[in-house]
């Protein structure tokens, strides 16, 4: 009875832990997909392609103002809700979020592909950006 019972546990275990809510696209009748994570890296070489894809930052206009990356739009994640942003109108464009340390990103990707946006790439936060970052002067 003993192993009967650690067995069910066991299995109930390698379940869950085997059940992820990272957001990564899955294929498959019953499986989740929603928006792709990626490194730093990626999304840095990404970004050298011509390829039509548009960077977006969502974090307020104060950070944004005081620095960002190259060719990055403003959304505010707080502005994202049920309807299509204005500056976003091609719900296959690829979309590359990001926003101070990942969490607000992370938010804004889910939020566009509840929408119906097929292409979002979330690369985390600004402060750990290595890249090229400009600031806004008035």
């Amino acid at each position: 009875m003993k192993r009967i019972i650690y067995f069910i546990f066991a299995t109930v275990i390698v379940f869950l832990t085997g059940c992820s809510t990272s957001c990564q696209p899955l294929d498959g009748e019953g499986m989740e997909r929603s928006y792709t994570q990626i490194s730093q890296e990626e999304a840095r070489e990404m970004m050298k392609k011509d390829n039509g894809h548009i960077v977006v930052d969502v974090r307020r206009k104060e950070e944004y103002d005081a620095g960002h990356i190259p060719g990055a739009i403003l959304i505010p994640n707080e502005n994202i809700g049920t309807q299509q942003p204005e500056k976003l109108p091609d719900l296959h464009q690829i979309i590359l979020i990001y926003c101070r340390s990942g969490n607000r990103s992370k938010q804004a990707a889910q939020k566009l592909f509840d929408m119906g946006y097929t292409n979002i790439y979330e690369f985390g936060g600004i402060n750990t950006w290595t890249g090229e970052i400009v600031v806004e002067r008035e």
